[in-house]
């Protein structure tokens, strides 16, 4: 079980990393296409169409299992922080398997519909090109999938009481206490 853990914990930091880079490419090309448009009156076709396609839907939808991972998702306790230790424990333990089965849903159905995107080729048209935005619909089933694995795993782990694997060390805060 614990090697397992590091693979997958290892596999989601390279998705990781390349959602990062994402970022920076899609920081680097808005800032071409502004000096572009500003300085020589050319703007860089496709920008919109690449920014919000493709950089933008790895950048959501990749680091998902690395939120999950770090146990860095938003959480609400109002009514679970008064419960017993013990209670809290399973309680969280059994939403991961409600939370996997929510995210093996959405897997399947977000498969079907970029299945569906491939079969017709989908593109968006700006200006006189022809952009191809179907690949960008398989970014979400593998986020959502990667989201499955590690909380199944995690429930798993929680059913046998083994040792994770999962790198789930949380980042030190950024901001200064003082």
């Amino acid at each position: 079980m614990y090697a397992l853990g590091k693979v997958l914990s290892r596999f989601i930091n390279f998705l990781t990393v390349i959602s990062g880079l994402a970022i920076a490419l899609m920081m680097l090309h808005i800032t071409l296409d502004v000096i572009a448009r500003n300085f020589f009156n050319y703007p860089l076709p496709g920008t919109i169409t690449i920014v919000s396609y493709y950089y933008m839907a790895i950048a959501a939808f990749m680091p998902l299992a690395f939120a999950e991972q770090k146990q860095a998702h938003i959480s609400v306790e109002v009514i679970t922080e008064r419960m017993p230790k013990w209670l809290q424990k399973h309680l969280a333990g059994w939403m991961l398997l409600f939370s996997a089965a929510v995210f093996a849903a959405l897997t399947l159905r977000s498969w079907e519909e970029a299945m569906s995107k491939y079969g017709i080729k989908a593109s968006v048209v700006q200006g006189e090109d022809s952009l191809p935005v179907w690949p960008t619909y398989f970014v979400l089933p593998l986020g959502c999938c990667l989201m499955f694995l590690v909380v199944a795993y995690k429930f798993i782990v929680y059913l046998t009481s083994q040792p994770s694997g999962l790198d789930t060390e949380r980042a030190a805060p950024t901001v200064d206490a003082d």
